[in-house]
This record gives structure tokens, sequence and C-alpha cells, in this order.
């Protein structure tokens, strides 16, 4: 295999490490995605479908220049989830996303991340604004998004998703 040249920054939180994709995620990831846990991400999604959305994730860091990174346990590197900043095209602008493994559910893992990923955002990338987006009814995530001081924004509405509600998260200045 060559080097295509694409470099994912790996981030260290406290407790987590948030770093590239890794074909060997892929088992911990399909089963996310063909499990009812994808509903609020589009799924569930076949075992083709799976890995075709994790070799995007990679894709978004060399179209974009950031993307969402592979949340794994620092000892063991265990997958846990998925975190980090998104832009697709149909996208009103970059989202701080997150999704966690069944397994992973309830250990801060979104939490500590998604604040790690606003940092990146905003102190390394020079990012002005950053929201997050929810299905309504996704109560945790908006609990989340309101614990990281995020406000109700409008709506948006994704042409396959359907309506989202938006979080915006606080300016950099306000984040210290």
């Amino acid at each position: 295999m060559t080097d295509a040249g694409l470099h994912i920054p790996t981030v260290e939180t406290e407790n987590f490490r948030l770093r590239a994709p890794q074909m060997s995620d892929l088992d911990a990831y399909t089963a996310f995605c063909k499990s009812y846990r994808s509903l609020g991400v589009g799924g569930p999604y076949t075992e083709a479908q799976s890995f075709q959305r994790l070799a995007a994730l990679i894709g978004h860091w060399g179209l974009r220049g950031f993307g969402r990174w592979m949340v794994a346990d620092k000892d063991t590197d265990e997958p846990l989830g998925i975190v980090g900043l998104m832009h697709p095209c149909d996208w009103p602008e970059p989202e701080i996303a997150w999704t966690v493994f069944e397994k992973a559910e309830g250990k801060g893992v979104a939490y500590e991340c998604a604040l790690a990923t606003r940092k990146y955002g905003y102190e390394t990338l020079g990012l002005k604004t950053l929201i997050s987006c929810t299905m309504e009814g996704n109560t945790r995530s908006e609990v989340l998004a309101q614990r990281m001081g995020a406000t109700r924004d409008e709506d948006f509405v994704h042409p396959s998703l359907g309506t989202l509600r938006v979080w915006r998260h606080l300016p950099p200045k306000a984040c210290k």
C-alpha cells in the first residue's frame, strides 16, 4: 500500500484518543451501522454501506481539511465511537457531530471528545462558527449540546434526514 499523503491528526483527551479511522475499526463500526442506534444518522446500513461510510469519514479529511475521528480507548485502542467535525455539501455549516457505540454509552465519550473537537475547530482551524444538529426526540444529544453551552437556532431541513434541530456553539472567546 502506498501513502496517499492524507494527514489526519491525533488528538488526546484525558481519557480518549481521537485518531484516524482504520480498517480494524470496521467490525465495531458495522455493528453500530446495522443497529437501531444508527437511525439518527440515516441507518440502519448494510455491511457494504458501512464500509463506504467509514471510507467517507477518511475522505472528508482530504476534501475539507477536517473531519471526524474514531474515538479509541487510550489503553486498548478499542473503537468507542466517532466524534469530530463534518460539513457535507448539503449541510448549512461545519458541525460538531458525535456517535457513541453501545458499549461506550454513559462513559462521557461524547462530551469529552466534543469539547476537544470544539477547541480544535476554533483554535486550530480558526473556524468562526460551529453547530450541532439533532433529530427530534434525540434527547441525549440535545442535553449534551446544552451542557456544552450551545443554544437552539433555526431548524435545518435536510433532503433525506428531514428536519434537524440546530444547536449553535459558543464562539471561540466565550468557550475559554
